[in-house]
């Protein structure tokens, strides 16, 4: 009798075990999504790319805590909590050196619509961090309508002040202006007036 009741413990033990293991169980309830980014954020990384051309690797949904360290000098305390606030917040985007893999500029969206939206408040905790870690930030917008030159123009804009500092950083190829024939000044070239002897 003793026997029987060990057996059938022993058998519920190893059928507990194996519905566990199996693919039904709920120790692993996922399935693959159906596409890694939202067709915005895909449209905006198809312009992303043509306005960088091969000059910078972009990344997409980068972790803060993948591109910060903490400081050497750091107190302990407050380099662990200062890390536990990072650790949940992302980056849409992260253009990197291709050479190194140096993260250059951060990349957010912003997008207006619903009742919150997609990060339409700045967050200060990521803009003061990447202010601290010398990354520059931008915030673009989503709109329809933006075109190649327009992004290229946001991210040469960051990107001049890290430029007079370390001047390996690549340009961005900008096409050169067309002159519109019906396009004139809006000032002046030289002055109408004589000059006084």
């Amino acid at each position: 009798m003793e026997l029987a009741i060990i057996l059938m413990m022993l058998l519920i033990v190893v059928a507990i075990g194996a519905i566990k293991l199996s693919d039904q169980g709920l120790s692993f309830p996922f399935k693959r999504r159906t596409q890694l980014l939202t067709p915005v954020e895909r449209s905006f990384l198809e312009l992303l790319e043509r306005a960088v051309g091969n000059k910078f690797r972009i990344m997409c949904r980068v972790r803060l805590t993948d591109i910060i360290s903490l400081r050497q000098s750091t107190n302990k305390k407050q380099g662990k909590v200062a890390l536990s606030r990072a650790n949940g917040k992302h980056l849409d985007f992260v253009l990197c050196s291709r050479t190194d893999m140096s993260p250059i500029v951060a990349i957010d969206l912003v997008h207006n619509a619903g009742k919150e939206g997609y990060k339409t408040n700045r967050d200060w905790f990521i803009s003061g961090t990447l202010d601290a870690a010398k990354i520059p930030h931008v915030r673009i917008k989503v709109k329809s309508g933006y075109t190649v030159e327009d992004i290229r123009g946001v991210i040469d804009a960051k990107l001049a002040p890290l430029r007079r500092v370390d001047t390996s950083l690549p340009a961005l190829d900008a096409p050169t202006p067309k002159m519109n024939d019906k396009k004139r000044p809006t000032r002046p070239i030289r002055s109408s007036r004589p000059v006084a002897a």
